[in-house]
């Protein structure tokens, strides 16, 4: 999950929509207005740099700065084999699949037979977070391809799958209890036999845990091991977003209501989150990431997966998160090699949140990077791609002697927790 993009899409959105839509109804003013005055306190920190940025530098500039980061790396530009699978509400999710280099470049792969039959691949499940796509898992896409088999999908009404049926024709909540039968389908197309590695980042973690919660069977039989990357297990209304008590106060009182209104005016609000691109990408950048340093491009990146969330999606699923509890859920991964990483200066699902699954389960490796925030494998992707190249290889999937690229480099080192 990134509830930061919930904040960063409310928070602009609502800014440029009380200067465009002077003559709309009065109570979307007041809506807008409300949005205005709970989001700003999120935004003030970041719109002050954007304030200094536009004394010296031009739109055009910035526009062109905006096209120069977007073609100077190719994040995103990986592609697999494509799939699609069906939601128990006909919803189409889309997922792609990374299969295993045979041994020795094209040569047919040696097999160790267990009697008469190969044994089946470990395959690897990455699950992205709210407001993110596939794409975000890059770096990690980049050093596992052809060492391991891999499946990357986008969550309902992100990225490449679509439109949450029930939501856009019954106008149900999305739930995360959904999102993990979405995860149950996604494995019974891309990985129906063999053992399964789950990986979660945010609301991909809680995804996991919504799976296990409903499918237990399917843990205990098929998982050999587990990443928790950047998530919660629960009390996520407890979450203050580094703001002081007043401001999240407000937030929390408000943003549920602010967002379904903005979610209403969809098109006016897509325009205005164009016409402040530079705020927003202010707010995103508070909220995604801890180091003065991160490149631009990468920046950049996250920022382009988040403006491709429509607002209504966003509002769609934000209330979810509240209800969203799974702590009994982790005692069926107590069995098994699991990661919980988080960043220590991540602001939407604190290091807590992390520590608190890691003290549920004990035998778990626990990995707090320094200096990193909420999209810690894109802030640090050595640090994340090293960490699971290890459970990886704890859990079988690859063998000890398997060489992982370590693709992406930051100055951040991790610490064992």
């Amino acid at each position: 999950m990134s509830e930061s993009s919930a904040e960063a899409v409310a928070s602009a959105a609502s800014a440029a929509v009380a200067a465009s839509a002077t003559g709309a109804a009065g109570g979307w003013r007041r809506a807008t207005g409300v949005a205005g005055a709970a989001i700003g306190v999120i935004a003030a920190g970041a719109a002050a740099g954007v304030a200094l940025e536009r004394m010296t530098v031009g739109r055009g500039i910035r526009a062109k700065a905006r096209l120069a980061l977007d073609a100077a790396g190719p994040y995103g530009a990986l592609r697999g084999n494509p799939g699609k699978a069906y939601a128990d509400d006909g919803t189409e999710l889309y997922y792609e699949l990374d299969d295993v280099e045979p041994e020795g470049g094209t040569a047919p792969r040696r097999r160790r037979l267990f009697g008469r039959k190969a044994p089946l691949p470990v395959t690897v499940v990455f699950s992205h977070g709210y407001c993110l796509t596939q794409d975000s898992w890059h770096f990690q896409r980049a050093a596992l391809r052809g060492v391991v088999r891999t499946v990357y999908w986008d969550q309902r009404s992100h990225g490449r799958s679509a439109r949450g049926a029930a939501q856009v024709q019954d106008g149900a909540p999305v739930s995360i209890d959904q999102l993990g039968r979405d995860l149950k389908a996604v494995i019974d197309a891309a990985a129906p036999e063999g053992p399964l590695v789950l990986v979660g980042h945010s609301m991909g973690g809680m995804t996991v845990m919504a799976l296990a919660a409903q499918y237990p069977e399917l843990i205990r039989e098929r998982v050999v091991a587990t990443a928790f990357v950047g998530t919660s297990s629960g009390r996520l209304g407890e979450v203050n977003f580094g703001l002081p008590v007043a401001g999240v106060n407000v937030v929390r009182r408000v943003l549920p209501g602010v967002l379904r209104a903005l979610g209403q005016r969809a098109e006016l609000v897509e325009k205005g989150r164009r016409a402040t691109a530079d705020l927003f990408a202010g707010v995103i950048k508070r909220y995604s990431f801890a180091s003065r340093d991160v490149d631009p491009a990468v920046a950049r990146f996250a920022e382009r997966m988040i403006e491709g969330t429509p607002i209504d999606v966003v509002a769609e699923f934000y209330p979810a998160f509240n209800d969203h509890d799974k702590t009994e859920a982790l005692g069926l991964f107590q069995d098994m090699p699991v990661l919980v990483l988080a960043g220590i200066g991540d602001l939407v699902t604190p290091s807590e949140h992390s520590e608190a699954i890691a003290d549920l389960l004990p035998d778990a490796e626990l990995v707090l990077v320094p200096d990193a925030g909420h999209l810690v494998m894109l802030e640090h992707p050595e640090v994340v791609t090293d960490r699971l190249a290890d459970l990886l290889t704890r859990a079988g999937a690859v063998p000890a002697g398997a060489t992982v690229g370590g693709y992406g480099s930051t100055s951040g080192t991790a610490q064992p927790g």
